[in-house]
């Protein structure tokens, strides 16, 4: 009989626990690879505290010119953070914005937004404006799930959301078109910005 003691040098075998968190790791890491991870969870939820203030303000005005204005100046500020936060994640993780994914998250994201831009001038020329919450947040979200085609999982489900409601603000009532962008731009970039910002680095 071999009485040679046993090797002690080889590694203790993984457990369960520890086999399906590598495979995790593996998953993210695969993930981060393929995907555009530079979409900034805290800046998404700065803009959906910023929406629902600007959502309190824009319900007490008397005219659909003023109306628009607050929200356009909505817009204009939403745009400034995310592009600031946007920048700021990809140097931190080194992700470049306008090569691989980051070009493809961009050219996906951007034509419904041009296609909303175009639609808000017509709809409020027309005396439509009761259209554009509905309008908004249908295309922003088809731009969102697009984009988030080549984004993490989180993005292209909150475009999701933002059709849902959209579709839902040309059903209700135009008086509750301020409460939809509020829900929307409010309410689901908290949400998901914060899921972001916790699984993905900010």
């Amino acid at each position: 009989m071999d009485n040679q003691p046993a090797n002690t040098d080889l590694p203790p075998p993984f457990s369960p626990d520890e086999a399906l968190e590598d495979l995790r790791q593996i998953r993210r890491t695969m993930e981060r690879a393929v995907s555009f991870t530079a979409v900034p969870g805290w800046g998404t939820v700065i803009i959906g505290l910023t929406a629902l203030a600007t959502a309190i303000v824009a319900s007490r005005q008397y005219t659909d010119a003023g109306w628009l204005l607050v929200w356009l100046g909505e817009a204009l500020l939403a745009v400034t953070i995310g592009v600031t936060a946007m920048v700021r994640k990809a140097r931190k993780q080194g992700t470049p914005l306008l090569r691989g994914s980051g070009a493809r998250f961009a050219f996906s994201y951007t034509p419904p937004l041009v296609a909303g831009a175009v639609l808000t001038v017509v709809l409020f020329a027309a005396e439509l404006a009761v259209a554009l919450p509905g309008t908004w947040l249908l295309l922003y979200g088809t731009g969102v799930m697009t984009g988030g085609a080549f984004s993490v999982r989180a993005v292209p489900i909150m475009g999701l959301g933002f059709m849902v409601l959209g579709v839902a603000a040309f059903a209700a009532p135009p008086m509750w078109g301020d409460a939809f962008l509020a829900a929307g731009f409010g309410g689901l970039n908290i949400l998901f910005g914060a899921i972001i910002a916790r699984s993905y680095g900010g």
